[in-house]
């Protein structure tokens, strides 16, 4: 079978390393696989391309510039299925590959997309889905908010969740972990709202004796951050590692996975703590919560609540039965349900529709 992914780019991000994995997998199967950005290549871009596949940049541009271009690219190619990661790429490559013949095209929405909707957004996206086959949601929460959005299709959209490959345990002796730590893994981007798990930390003060919060990764409110854990008096106990790719170690290292998102989908770093058995603390928010709560593998807290935050983190910490119960959990839910084998295997049934 030949697949195209279409996605907006290929920089580091949740979604973008879904498609990577999924691309491998696929390949792996036996498929022939490439990949279409439209902004830029970005980190998992050359990594694609190291690996050997074919990446087509297709450069910022006007929407119909960009079908046009689309259209050329997929009568060239013929691909069996085109696959459209979010919105803009299925506004941008659907039709097109509707019209260029192509047999089986979908979507996948990565984001919440939950209420107040951007009307004009979503019927527009509402439009281009009627070349699509199927779009699928990433959890239950997607789903529904994707069936309340205007012109909605509705008979269309199907739930697959997100999977990942597992993370291997690894030696973490380098890191100089000092003693209960919480490692949260992603974008250092306003809507991860971290200043509230900084807050937390303080509010633990000395009930978890060594408690260290390490923030692994690089965004536009990282200075933002690292004064308000001065302010606090809490800079020592809050590490700021940047990017990295060796996330492997810090998941390996982490007693506590965290996450104090006000907005949510279903973050590719909860899956791989869950992958190692790594108990969660997080707001309840999207398909964030919902996992969490189908795994029984971790503590949830109202948005912005650093107060509750940090009375389930000195809770987790308190208790070793705990932290036992919902290690098993959630390696069992992840095995159960959130392997990237399994993602795949449901993107193939649809790939197959007629």
């Amino acid at each position: 079978m030949k697949i195209v992914h279409a996605v907006y780019s290929l920089e580091m991000g949740g979604a973008e390393v879904l498609v990577g994995q999924l691309c491998r997998i696929q390949r792996a199967n036996g498929h022939d696989v490439s990949v279409c950005a439209y902004a830029s290549l970005g980190a998992v871009g050359e990594g694609l391309i190291a690996d050997g596949f074919e990446v087509l940049v297709l450069g910022e541009a006007p929407v119909t510039a960009t079908m046009r271009r689309y259209y050329k690219i997929f009568r060239h190619i013929r691909p069996d299925v085109v696959h459209c990661h979010n919105p803009a790429p299925t506004l941008q490559a659907a039709v097109s590959a509707k019209l260029a013949g192509v047999k089986n095209v979908g979507s996948t929405r990565h984001s919440l997309v939950s209420p107040p909707y951007e009307t004009a957004a979503e019927i527009k996206f509402s439009l281009a889905a009627m070349a699509c086959h199927w779009v699928a949601g990433i959890c239950e929460t997607t789903c529904k908010n994707l069936r309340g959005a205007p012109l909605a299709p509705k008979k269309k959209i199907v739930r697959v969740y997100n999977g990942t490959a597992g993370v291997e345990r690894v030696a973490i002796e380098a890191l100089g972990k000092r003693g209960f730590t919480l490692v949260f893994i992603g974008r250092v981007a306003a809507i991860k709202n971290l200043g509230t798990l900084i807050r937390a930390v303080a509010l633990v003060g000395e009930r978890v004796p060594a408690l260290e919060f390490w923030v692994v990764g690089d965004g536009p409110v990282r200075a933002e951050l690292e004064a308000l854990a001065t302010e606090l008096g809490v800079i020592d106990r809050v590490r700021f590692w940047g990017m990295r790719t060796d996330t492997a170690q810090f998941f390996s290292a982490a007693d506590a996975f965290v996450m104090s998102s006000v907005s949510e989908g279903l973050p590719m770093s909860l899956l791989q703590a869950m992958s190692l058995g790594v108990p969660a603390v997080v707001t309840d928010v999207g398909g964030m919560a919902e996992v969490v709560r189908l795994a029984k593998g971790g503590l949830l807290a109202p948005v912005g609540d650093a107060a509750a935050m940090a009375e389930a983190i000195v809770t987790l910490a308190g208790d070793a039965v705990l932290r036992s119960e919902f290690s098993r959990n959630a390696r069992a839910a992840y095995e159960a349900q959130f392997t990237l084998e399994r993602m795949d295997g449901a993107y193939m049934a649809l790939y197959r529709r007629d």
